[in-house]
Order: C-alpha cells, then sequence, then structure tokens
C-alpha cells in the first residue's frame, strides 16, 4: 500500500515523497497517518522526528526540525533549519571511481566535423553573427530578418542563422577583476562548433568591449572581412547592405559544410535543470544521468553545471574526482561562489524558487541531492570555470550560475553541442545556437506540454518503467536530434531565450 503513496529513496530515509496529493487521516502504510492534507510532491514525515532532530532524505540529512514532528506530519520549507555547508578543505577525491558503466547501444552519430584539433564536432550548421555589445542588438536583429528572408533560402545546407546579441560591452567596469568571466563566455561562443570556424563581429564603435578587446585571443580575425562598424556606416541601410553582403560571404562556405558520421568522443553535450520539484531527483534527473553513463561509456563528453545546486553534495562529486588537482579545481570554485554571494549579502539558501518549493523542495540541500542525480555515476575528469572549454574527454563538472538563463551560455561557450534540461514543473526555455531536450519529472507535465515535453521520466517514480528505459530512450533521441535526424520540440516552434552572459563585475 505504502509504495503506491509515496517515494522513498534510501533505506535510512526518514521521510517519503507523496506520489500524488495525501489526504489528512489517510493511511500511508507502517501506522502512520497522514495529520493533514500533503500535496503531491512533498514530504510526510515516516516516523518521530523530535525537535532538533535530523530530517533525512537520499540518506542525506537535510536540515533540522524546527519543532516535534510526529509520524504523518507535512514537511516543507517552513519546517527545517538550514545546515552548515560541507567543509571545502581536506576533502576526499578519488574514493568512488565507478568503471562498471553502461554499454552504449550506439557509438556514431552524424555531425559536422571538429573546425580546431582536438576540438567537438557540431550538431548543427549555423552562421552566429557575435555583437560586442547591446547597442549593436537591434541593428544586428533586423539584419538576421532580413538574411534569413532574402539570403538563406539560396544555402540550403545551413540550418539558420543566430544574432548572438548580450548585454555585456559597455556601461561595465571592463578591467574590473571579475571582467575576465563574461569576456572569456562571449570569446568562447563565438568559437562555437555549431558555426563552422565562420567569424563575423558587429560593433558600434565606441564600446569599451572593443573589436580589438573581442578578437585578443583571435587578433587575424579582427580585420574588414569579419569585422562591421556601425559608426562608420552611412546611415541604416548602409548597416543593413553591409552585414547581409557580409553574411553572404560566410554562408557559401557554411553551404559546403556535410554531416559525416563520427565517433560518440566528437559529441559534447550539457546537462542543466529548471522548474526543478522533489520528483527532478527520483526521475528525470537519474535519468539524464544514465544517459550520460551511456554517453561518456561510449568515449562522448557531457557537463553538468549549477554551482549553488552541487555545493551541499560536493563532497560526493570530489569523492569522484580522478586525481588531486581536479578535486582541489572544484573546491576552489565552490570556494569563489561562496565569496562572490558573500559579497552580495547572500548565501546559497536564496536559491530555491517559489516553484520549487510549491514542488515540494524545502531547501538548497534537497534541491541539490536531486540536481547532482543527472551527472550519473561517471568519474569526473575535469572541473571547468565559467565559460572555459574543456581540454579533456568525460564527464566535467563546468561551475557555472544555478540561473537557467546563465547556466546555458556558461556551457555554450564550452562548446556544448546539446542540452538535456530536466524539469519537474515545466519550462519553455531554448537555446538559439545548439538544440535543447526537456526531460519532465512528472507525468502531469508531459500531458500538460505534449508538444513542449521531449521526454517524460514520471512513470519512473511510479515504477512504470526504469531508469535505465528512460535513460536509454533519452541517448537513442539524443543521437537522432544532434545527428539531425529530428528536432527538439523547443527548436520545432522556435524557441530562445535572449543571451545572458554571467557578469559579477561592476556595471558602471
Amino acid at each position: 500500500m505504502a509504495a503506491s503513496l509515496y517515494v522513498k529513496i534510501n533505506e535510512i530515509d526518514n521521510v517519503g515523497i507523496a506520489l500524488h496529493d495525501i489526504a489528512a487521516g489517510t493511511d500511508v502504510g507502517g501506522g502512520v497517518i497522514a495529520q493533514s492534507d500533503i500535496p503531491q510532491a512533498h514530504k510526510i514525515a515516516l516516523a518521530d522526528i523530535p525537535k532538533g532532530g535530523n530530517v533525512v532524505r537520499y540518506g542525506v540529512v537535510l536540515g533540522y526540525a524546527k519543532q516535534d514532528t510526529p509520524a504523518g506530519t507535512w514537511i516543507n520549507e517552513t519546517s527545517l533549519d538550514l545546515p552548515t555547508p560541507p567543509p571545502l578543505d581536506e576533502m576526499e577525491w578519488g574514493t568512488n571511481i565507478v568503471t562498471d558503466l553502461p554499454t552504449p547501444p550506439v557509438t556514431t552519430w552524424e555531425g559536422y566535423a571538429p573546425v580546431e584539433p582536438g576540438g567537438y564536432g557540431g550538431t548543427r550548421n549555423y552562421l552566429g553573427i557575435q555583437t560586442t555589445v547591446q547597442c549593436a542588438a537591434g541593428v544586428v536583429n533586423k539584419a538576421v530578418e532580413r538574411i534569413k528572408r532574402d539570403i538563406l533560402p539560396k544555402y540550403p545546407n545551413v540550418d539558420g542563422v543566430v544574432a548572438v546579441s548580450h548585454a555585456y560591452g559597455c556601461g561595465v567596469a571592463i578591467n574590473a577583476t571579475d571582467a575576465y568571466i563574461p569576456k572569456r563566455i562571449i570569446r568562447n561562443i563565438a568559437k562555437h562548433p555549431n558555426f563552422g570556424g565562420e567569424f563575423m563581429l558587429v560593433g558600434l564603435g565606441c564600446e569599451k568591449f572593443s573589436p580589438e578587446m573581442f578578437c585578443e585571443d583571435r587578433p587575424e580575425d579582427n580585420n574588414p572581412d569579419n569585422v562591421i562598424i556601425l559608426q562608420d556606416c552611412h546611415g541604416f541601410e548602409d548597416m543593413m547592405d553591409k552585414i547581409c553582403a557580409m553574411a553572404e560571404t560566410k554562408l557559401k562556405r557554411l553551404n559546403e559544410r556535410r554531416r559525416v558520421t563520427l565517433p560518440l568522443s566528437d559529441l559534447l553535450i550539457g546537462a542543466q535543470c529548471g522548474g526543478s520539484d522533489a520528483f527532478s531527483g527520483v526521475a528525470s534527473n537519474p535519468s539524464i544521468g544514465y544517459c550520460v553513463d551511456l554517453l561518456v561509456a561510449g568515449g562522448g563528453t557531457a557537463m553538468f553545471s549549477e554551482v549553488t545546486e552541487v555545493r551541499d553534495g560536493v563532497y560526493l562529486l570530489a569523492h569522484r574526482c580522478v586525481d588531486e588537482p581536479t578535486e582541489k579545481k572544484l573546491a576552489a570554485e565552490m570556494r569563489w561562489y561562496d565569496e562572490y554571494l558573500d559579497r552580495g549579502g547572500a548565501d546559497r539558501s536564496a536559491n530555491p524558487t517559489p516553484g520549487n518549493k510549491k514542488g515540494g523542495l524545502s531547501n538548497i540541500v534537497e534541491k541539490a541531492m536531486g540536481s547532482i542525480a543527472k551527472s550519473g555515476r561517471s568519474p569526473i575528469v575535469e572541473v571547468l570555470s565559467p565559460g572555459e572549454r574543456p581540454t579533456k574527454h568525460g564527464l566535467i563538472y563546468a561551475a557555472t550560475p544555478a540561473s537557467d538563463l546563465c547556466c546555458g551560455p556558461c556551457q555554450l561557450a564550452s562548446g556544448m553541442g546539446a542540452e538535456l534540461f530536466t524539469t519537474g514543473r515545466g519550462t519553455p526555455y531554448s537555446l538559439a545556437a545548439a538544440p535543447v531536450l526537456k526531460v519532465c519529472s512528472r507525468s502531469e507535465v508531459a500531458a500538460q506540454w505534449p508538444d513542449l515535453i521531449d521526454v517524460n521520466a514520471g512513470p519512473v517514480s511510479s515504477g512504470e518503467r526504469t531508469i535505465e528505459e528512460v535513460g536509454t530512450e533519452l541517448f537513442l533521441l539524443l543521437l537522432d536530434v544532434v545527428s539531425g535526424r529530428k528536432k527538439s520540440h523547443a527548436e520545432e516552434h522556435g524557441l530562445a531565450n535572449d543571451l545572458c552572459v554571467f557578469n559579477p563585475a561592476p556595471i558602471t
């Protein structure tokens, strides 16, 4: 009876997650009677918990009971005191290196060959038009409309044109201590494999993030064949003519690209979660984790991110680091973010959203334990700072903010060809430069949004399907999408969020 009413993850857990709304007075099994109505995805105490006692889910202490909590009590965000975050010094590394990863059913995909030696393959063939500053965004957006309408149809092998606009570039402390972060992200997005090595930049002419600074790591590209300055143009139509002419030159070259059979070692994907609920860590995140393990076992590379959503489980990640330098980099990224939040008068507890709490996530510890599940069991071979590009193959922790809007661009900068996005409550979030696949944790979300959710992991919670089954389904769909045989629902609808570049530096 109890198995049909709640989910219990670990045998030492003293709470369960309601599979559906539980009415007050319901016998949930084991002599536990619901003391009040328990909403779907929320926690019910399975044993008496004294004031100050541990509340345990995933076998981990989520927090301490604020008051005596009889069995059958609804436990939510008002019920717990947050524990101290795990210390970062002297974490053990390499104590949980898994070698028995699942065997992938497919080990190749159809993509665009890497442009750079040691780089990753492209999943799409786009012309990316970069901007130095938001001031140029309006003009570039109009130019993209004209290019898509008048020029792109002549080049059928090009999938589209992407305006890479952002809020950086001027009105910023360009040489501030942390300004290297947004500059690195923007520069590395311009090198994305989906842009096929073609570089096109539109600047205003008076911005701080000048073309010279943008091209600091590629000075050979700062020339009239690649860069247009709007203040050098004679009015709007001249701007349009120059942008369209340059775009056509590059589209001709991009049109020569063709998909070829590539090994999984040429594929890099990202994993992210948003609109999470208490089932995310039960169903959709572990399903993505299994997909990640299949990819890594086949030689591919996957990134997972979101610092505040792993901070409380960082010691578990350290156990999976393959060497001490990787563990030290992991600790350094956590420490940097602790200090960044502290400077802003915040801490990790600011993370859970109202929707997360409504979906049963009481605090950031619970959210973090579920979030980590999307990394699977693979060893962690490298840790990246925000927007860094990987140098190794395998599972990578890419440090980014947990904000969906900032995490995605950071992963783009690192070169991801597609993103696996897990959600408990639903979100239409997507990116223009790479496909995003949505995996939901509840069947109710899939039924409500059948044309936005790509894979439904809800049946995992109810025991109708296994994590392995859903993870394999996702893996095969992922290969279809990156190979161009299918589109994600977000792609079909043309959904793409604004590009929000992480900038911890001052704005002047």
